[in-house]
């Protein structure tokens, strides 16, 4: 079976191997949640097995869902894969596949009936923990025994730790770049992703007396200080009554017995409603998880068990009732709800936990750097509909209320929240002549330099296909989305030869840059978009 990689699959692709022919380090892989990383890899592996048929790979994450997930990607493009699995959870202990999909649960204690194995991919990646004495780090430990020349790479959609640092950073880092990153803005952009719509909440969070350990908040106290009947009975009416006309809520819950008043709560207003935790057992689990994919559930609570590997694409509003301080956990929890699914115009995150406000917009998130504290973003609360809009904003962009500016005092204010994506809806300038010129740097690398004739104005943009890294893939990106045939062009003579290939540009939009304006984005004159 062949499946079409969408651009950026493609070129993640290629930046992993061009990764791997020119450094020795591990790589890692971030592609927003929704974006197909299953098929990344499964594609990736046809084609390490294509070059040499005798290595042997093993796949490795955390979740049943996700194995299961994974393997039937892989035997979906390739029926006669030679692939197994090793997962109690899915009662399957298959060691001796040459592409072996495995939970650590069960792998870590099994490397001797497991053998040698020359490539290691951790899907889920920033679920691996720092220390050496973990699960992890004892598998990955005693692979490298067998075979010192493992290679590894990492895929996920947050390339930082549950706790806090980057997973590219600090001395005990496993992963030593980011060859490739595909976000939530791009995926919303290129309209591979659902667009998220935030309101600020009534209810609130008393949590001025709750410790933290790890980076997070301590669950017990945290669950302590959330769940209250008054603040739980306040939030589902918030939910029901923004939720009324959406089909499939989810409910992050701030421990297994917030889980189970939350549902037993929006049971007592008339919806339906069921809750996982990680103490379901795995047939409930899957009946509980099928059930509401289909329809016949209208609200899942859980304790953030399903933060990752879970894939219910109709999801389209998510009820944010347990706070963190992992940047991590904010946005794998939001991108349950950002697959597209039909009838679906939006998700809406109800943050009565203030997840927008601690870490910004989830399609520009930071990892916290240990002992400095964030400042909270600059935004405000539409007075007419409750959106969440960035302060400076003079019309809301969900209701079209205009707001009123008062002359302020010079001093710092703090807003108590944030809009969920930073993106503004820039200005298009229409495109009525299009040239493309080669660029020579001297002492540099070569580009093509684009110009837009935008009336009597020129824009100027610059495109590297030589270049390595994120201005090869920018490069790759425009090509594909106008048009010309794939693989893109290597070198800037190859590009301007093949120009004839490309659709015209329709549209430009600008951002000032100093004294003159740069180009943020475009759009070719015919869009096609593949159906997700």
């Amino acid at each position: 079976m062949t499946l079409s990689l969408r651009p950026y699959q493609q070129e993640a692709i290629e930046a992993l191997f061009d990764y791997w022919a020119s450094e020795p380090g591990n790589p890692l892989i971030d592609l927003a949640t929704g974006t197909g990383k299953s098929l990344v890899m499964a594609t990736t592996i046809q084609r390490l097995l294509d070059g040499w048929p005798d290595m042997r790979i093993v796949i490795a994450t955390h979740v049943a869902e996700l194995i299961e997930q994974d393997f039937k990607e892989l035997t979906g493009l390739w029926p006669w894969a030679p692939a197994g699995i090793l997962s109690a959870g899915l009662g399957q202990r298959n060691t001796y596949a040459q592409i072996l999909f495995a939970g650590i649960q069960t792998a870590h204690s099994k490397v001797d009936k497991i053998g040698h194995v020359d490539v290691l991919m951790v899907d889920e990646a920033h679920l691996i923990p720092p220390k050496a004495n973990t699960m992890y780090g004892r598998f990955i430990e005693a692979l490298r025994k067998i075979n010192p020349d493992l290679k590894i790479v990492g895929l996920t959609a947050t390339p930082f730790r549950l706790g806090s640092g980057r997973l590219d950073e600090g001395d005990d880092r496993l992963f030593d770049k980011v060859v490739y990153t595909y976000g939530i803005a791009d995926g919303i952009r290129d309209g591979y992703l659902s667009p998220l719509v935030s309101k600020g909440m009534t209810t609130e969070f008393d949590l001025s007396g709750v410790a933290k350990k790890g980076g997070d908040y301590v669950p017990g106290a945290l669950q302590d200080a959330v769940d209250q009947d008054e603040v739980t009975r306040a939030a589902v009416d918030e939910i029901i009554g923004y939720g009324r006309d959406r089909r499939s809520w989810m409910a992050f819950c701030s421990g297994v017995k917030h889980a189970h008043h939350v549902r037993d709560e929006i049971r007592s207003r008339g919806f339906s409603s069921e809750v996982v935790t990680g103490e379901t057992p795995a047939p409930e689990r899957r009946r509980i998880i099928e059930d509401f994919k289909a329809g016949r559930i209208r609200c899942l609570t859980n304790n953030s068990v399903l933060t990752t590997g879970f894939n219910a694409p109709g999801v389209d509003l998510i009820a944010a009732l347990r706070p963190t301080l992992s940047p991590s956990l904010y946005v794998q929890a939001v991108g349950r709800g950002t697959r597209l699914a039909p009838g679906k115009a939006n998700c809406l995150v109800l943050d009565f936990a203030g997840w927008v406000r601690t870490h910004g917009p989830v399609d520009d998130v930071r990892a916290r750097k240990p002992g400095k504290g964030q400042g909270e973003a600059p935004v405000k609360v539409c007075p007419e509909c409750f959106s969440l809009v960035h302060a400076s904003a003079r019309v809301c962009a969900d209701c079209g209320n205009e707001f009123e500016f008062e002359e302020k005092p010079k001093h710092k204010a703090t807003a108590d929240s944030a809009p969920i994506l930073s993106t503004a809806e820039p200005e298009w300038l229409p495109v009525t002549g299009r040239r493309f010129r080669y660029h020579d740097k001297p002492g540099g690398t070569d580009s093509v330099r684009i110009d837009f004739d935008c009336g009597l104005t020129v824009h100027k943009m610059w495109v590297c296909p030589e270049h390595k890294g994120f201005a090869k893939q920018k490069a790759g990106r425009f090509w594909a989305q106008h048009g010309g045939a794939m693989p893109a062009p290597k070198g800037v003579q190859e590009w301007l030869d093949r120009e004839g290939e490309l659709r015209m540009t329709a549209e430009i939009s600008v951002e000032p840059d100093g004294r003159f304006y740069k180009v943020k984005s475009y759009r070719p004159v015919v869009e096609m978009r593949e159906a997700a």
